[in-house]
């Protein structure tokens, strides 16, 4: 057996040392790997049962005629010709873009504004969080009884006022007419959710560098410029957060529209949700009812996917 030389057997116990601690570096990725998997099994298996599959057997049952009795009969696409010929259908979908535009301008600029306000070393500032923040803790259907007694027409405290006050004919049916119901919908809807959003913004300042924000002041910049030109810039990912909550959030508004106005008079204040609801389990027409759910998850699904997509361009 030829003697192995000196440079050789150097390039062999290298190339040995290397492969071991290739193995060693492998095995680890995999026990990792291991454990992540682990944990991602179950969770996207809970996905999959509770948000995936509904999904999916709601989209598939709005190919169907079905009244909740005896078996599903498929119709193709009958129930969504059916929808694009429905007037109520139309005006529902008017009121939940009023209550969205409403809703989203009014949510996305006072929260942030408020948030700036409490973010401040102000008298009384952990006190005025804990009172914006609370109506968000406030189940939706107690929300909605709170304004009924506010808003109604006739019992309600606002037309109260204004006809004790010798201003009556301000009065307004400010809640189950054909008009103002969308608005005031959108109205309570900002209400309850302002402080849970302040709140999300309020922590998105406080990630920002305090030596940022020190500097840019002996830079001289003003609070208008710091706000525009540093706060809002990083943060960017808050905001879009924020806007994904307000639009899922609007497109599953129930509780309040059912306590307040029902969709009436004659579905006129009806939503998207509330006339799915209507007609699913109401009227008795699941397959109907479920194509109606059905573009409504892909419209606020579209609305998200632009805003993602035009973010990430200006990003």
């Amino acid at each position: 057996m030829w003697p192995v030389s000196q440079p050789a057997g150097r390039t062999v116990a290298l190339i040995i040392t290397l492969f071991f601690r290739r193995k060693r570096a492998v095995m680890h990725w995999l026990s990792k790997t291991r454990y992540k998997v682990g944990f991602l099994i179950p969770t996207l298996a809970v996905y999959v049962v509770f948000i995936i599959l509904p999904i999916g057997i709601a989209v598939a049952y709005s190919f169907t005629k079905y009244s909740g009795i005896g078996k599903a009969r498929f119709n193709g696409i009958d129930n969504y010709v059916r929808l694009v010929k429905d007037d109520i259908f139309w005006k529902s979908l008017a009121n939940t873009a009023i209550i969205f535009v409403v809703a989203s301008v009014l949510l996305l600029v006072l929260s942030f504004l408020l948030a700036l306000l409490l973010n401040n070393k102000l008298a009384f500032a952990d006190t005025s969080k804990a009172l914006v923040f609370s109506p968000a803790i406030i189940a939706p259907i107690i929300v909605g009884i709170i304004w009924v007694y506010i808003l109604d027409p006739k019992i309600g405290v606002v037309n109260g006022v204004l006809r004790a006050i010798g201003a009556g004919d301000l009065a307004q049916q400010w809640i189950g007419g054909t008009t103002l119901s969308p608005y005031s919908i959108a109205f309570i809807y900002f209400w309850q959710q302002l402080g849970y959003l302040t709140t999300i913004f309020i922590a998105g300042l406080k990630m920002i560098p305090e030596e940022v924000m020190e500097a840019v002041r002996v830079d001289g910049a003003n609070a208008w410029q710091r706000t525009i030109h540093v706060t809002i810039p990083m943060m960017r990912s808050t905001i879009s957060t924020v806007v994904v909550l307000i639009i899922t959030g609007i497109f599953k508004i129930f509780e309040i529209v059912q306590q307040t106005t029902g969709g009436g008079p004659n579905h006129m204040s009806e939503t998207l949700v509330t006339y799915s609801y209507s007609m699913a389990f109401q009227s008795g027409e699941y397959g109907y009812g479920m194509s109606i759910a059905t573009v409504t998850f892909l419209v606020s699904l579209a609305i998200t996917g632009i805003y993602l997509l035009c973010s990430k361009e200006r990003g």
